[in-house]
């Protein structure tokens, strides 16, 4: 892909501009339902035995192995979906509310489902999402769409079709990269199944200045939102990708980091956003969260 001419400069004013305006819809509760809670921790020194499959042998390529990164993109990812135990669910509801947050100038809608990724390349990752009510039951049968960046901190731009794409902020947005142009890349959505869920297969995104590095989601019951909001990753995490990942290194670390509090979006407010990480045994990244409905 063409190395894009990012202006670092306009997209912090853009952002600033935004504000931290909220958008007009239910709160939503970002931590863990169940007797106990979710860890918002990442330790990528061990591999989540969870539903993976493989080993810590390569499967090709620049695969990686029990104790690397896997890299290249979704093709090396072997890993099977880990089972719904991973969201540890249990007879009381624990969860607090929280704010939802804006959905920022890069949506539009796609109906891309399972491999979002569309071939870019970045490190391999599993993003499992689960909904459930104000009582902690799975809620089906809702639409849950996700969207960021490449590994380069731009966004894919070919609105066509799109009935979002009048505010679609497309310079902004893609750095008028030529591929990114013409390209609807880790952008997804899916309906969630009895249990509440979905599962992508994408990428962990790369930095643009001014945001730590996001990932967006909304979640519509029959077209109505019931809630627009972003999940962040833990800095010690972002660090270690962005300063030692083959995809990431050339850029180096994020110029915006949670711990600083600067991030124009999250602020100091970020840690109900963290998602739960873990190492797959073939090296992909495993992310995941739980949505509570109000």
């Amino acid at each position: 892909m063409t190395t894009a001419n990012n202006d670092f400069a306009s997209r912090r004013k853009f952002i600033q501009q935004l504000g931290l305006a909220m958008v007009s819809i239910p709160m939503v509760g970002l931590v863990a339902c169940g007797s106990g809670t979710e860890e918002s921790t990442t330790d990528s020194s061990s591999d989540s035995g969870s539903g993976s499959t493989g080993g810590s042998g390569s499967t090709g390529g620049t695969s990686g192995s029990s104790t690397s990164w896997a890299s290249g993109g979704t093709q090396y990812l072997t890993a099977n979906f880990p089972a719904d135990s991973l969201f540890d669910l249990g007879s009381s509801c624990t969860l607090t509310m929280t704010k939802a947050l804006t959905e920022g100038p890069c949506y539009f809608a796609v109906t891309t489902t399972d491999d979002i990724s569309q071939s870019q390349t970045g490190l391999p990752m599993q993003l499992c999402l689960r909904v459930v009510d104000k009582n902690c039951n799975p809620v089906s049968g809702l639409e849950v769409e996700v969207w960021h960046c490449d590994v380069e901190g731009i966004y894919s731009g070919d609105t066509s079709g799109s009935a979002d794409s009048a505010r679609f902020a497309g310079s902004f947005c893609t750095g008028n990269d030529a591929d990114a142009l013409k390209s609807k890349w880790f952008r997804g959505i899916q309906v969630t199944d009895s249990n509440g869920r979905v599962n992508f297969k994408s990428c962990f995104p790369g930095w643009y200045s001014s945001r730590t590095i996001h990932i967006h989601f909304r979640v519509k019951n029959n077209n109505s939102d019931q809630v627009i909001s972003q999940f962040c990753f833990a800095d010690s995490l972002t660090s270690e990708i962005c300063t030692t990942h083959p995809n990431y290194s050339a850029r180096g670390n994020q110029d915006t980091t949670l711990g600083s509090g600067r991030d124009t979006v999250y602020g100091s407010n970020y840690s109900d956003f963290l998602f739960n990480t873990a190492r797959n045994s073939d090296g992909s990244l495993l992310a995941w969260k739980t949505i509570k409905l109000s």
